[in-house]
């Protein structure tokens, strides 16, 4: 398989665009499932809603607006005509320790952690992508393959039949290889099954029908591209800068910092200005049976009230929520710490499988597959001449099969370890 894309070609918009007749390489199936993927689409949702936290992290208290009123006499018999005072007022609180900064620097750190939680995924979702694309590509060699050897057997059938008839083979052996082709044309049906099997998993990753976006494109399946795979202490100091794992712990430990800073500005009180107006109504003196003033007149009156409301911080005797935050904070710088081992551990790790899975493949390319054709074919002349029994052709042809399918297997493993090196080490798969 391939892992070239056409430089004029967008990431997520290249796939869909291939004619029907086209090659689908690796990075045309994993551009597609970028673009498709849903589990990606629910992480962007993350972020999306992440971001919309800023704003909700930059609002301030709502004032509060009183109106009602301050006084009313209920006895007129004592205070005849008195006057009703109304009152309004506006209460602000008054926000300290800069707590509305540390907030929005809360819901920034989570956009971050959300961003690299996505760039996450997307990576891991490519090696689910190399997988089924390797699959896929092998099962479909493999069956290429199996219905070569059923026409061979089938041909070995018709001459049997032939010889039969002359009288150079016996029944015996006709009806052996009549079996054999038989046991093998049901393996080939196997191996049909599993073409579609490995095919509607290239669905999977994608999260949509494989030919909803390709149509009936076939997949290149060539080999890999390997450059810049040689130097395994290269590859882990790329992983230390470049990994998304080591930079979704960065962007956790900074979210966690932020968070500890809030959780000690929270412990600052927050006062509250209260401003009112008071208005009393003038009183009019009220006269009695004998024209005396029975009651106090008095002038209209608006007054301004001004005052300061400070909750004594009781509650901040205990210290959880701080000891929280920075046991947060801790565990968090542990994390990173693992992660960094890890990728260094992963990249040598990998880099020891895809060495293996490189020399194998090179074992079964250049000798191994080399030999076992030629014996194959060897075989099938001698068995012509009547050189060789029918079990000897058998056993060369399976033999030979089998060695195939391992090389396809080994040829499927290196591409996909090529590719989880390169993730491995951070790098996109190219």
């Amino acid at each position: 398989m391939t892992f070239k894309l056409n430089p004029l070609c967008a990431l997520a918009l290249c796939a869909a665009a291939l004619p029907a007749t086209a090659q689908v390489t690796f990075r045309d199936y994993a551009a597609a499932v970028a673009k498709y993927s849903l589990d990606l689409q629910m992480q962007r949702e993350n972020v999306s809603s992440a971001q919309a936290g800023v704003s909700i992290a930059g609002v301030r208290p709502d004032p509060v607006l009183t109106a009602g009123i301050d006084s009313k006499e209920l006895s007129t018999a004592n205070k005849p005509n008195a006057s009703t005072a109304l009152t309004m007022g506006v209460a602000l609180t008054i926000e300290t320790a800069g707590k509305r900064a540390q907030r929005i620097r809360v819901a920034q750190s989570t956009v971050k952690l959300g961003e690299a939680t996505l760039q996450g995924g997307r990576r891991q979702l490519y090696a689910d992508a190399a997988s089924a694309y390797a699959e896929s590509c092998r099962a479909r060699n493999a069956l290429e393959r199996q219905e070569a050897t059923l026409r061979a057997l089938g041909e070995i059938v018709s001459a049997n039949n032939v010889r039969r008839k002359v009288g150079d083979i016996g029944g015996l052996e006709l009806a052996q290889s009549q079996v054999e082709h038989d046991r093998f044309e049901a393996e080939v049906a196997t191996a049909r099954a599993q073409v579609q099997t490995a095919a509607e998993s290239l669905s999977i990753p994608l999260g949509r029908r494989y030919s909803e976006v390709f149509g009936n494109a076939a997949l290149a399946c060539d080999a890999p591209a390997v450059s810049g795979l040689g130097d395994v202490e290269q590859l882990v100091r790329q992983a230390q800068d470049e990994r998304d794992d080591i930079r979704i712990a960065h962007a956790a430990l900074d979210a966690a910092r932020s968070s500890a800073d809030l959780a000690q500005a929270n412990r600052w009180v927050d006062p509250v200005l209260n401003v009112s107006l008071k208005n009393t109504p003038a009183v009019r003196p009220v006269l009695d049976a004998g024209g005396a003033v029975s009651n106090s007149p008095t002038q209209r009156s608006l007054s301004l009230g001004l005052t300061v409301s400070v909750p004594i911080p009781l509650s901040r005797t205990q210290r959880g929520e701080v000891l929280q935050a920075q046991s947060a904070v801790t565990q968090a710088t542990l994390a990173l710490r693992s992660a960094e081992l890890k990728a260094q551990t992963d990249v040598r790790r990998v880099y020891a499988q895809f060495r293996a899975a490189q020399a194998n493949e090179q074992r079964y390319r250049e000798s191994v597959l080399v030999h076992a054709d030629k014996v194959a074919e060897g075989m099938r002349l001698s068995y012509k001449k009547g050189a060789a029994s029918l079990l000897e052709l058998l056993s060369a042809q399976r033999s030979a099969d089998e060695v195939y399918l391992a090389w396809l297997q080994a040829t499927a493993d290196l591409a996909t370890a090529t590719v989880q090196l390169q993730l491995a080490a951070g790098a996109s798969p190219d």
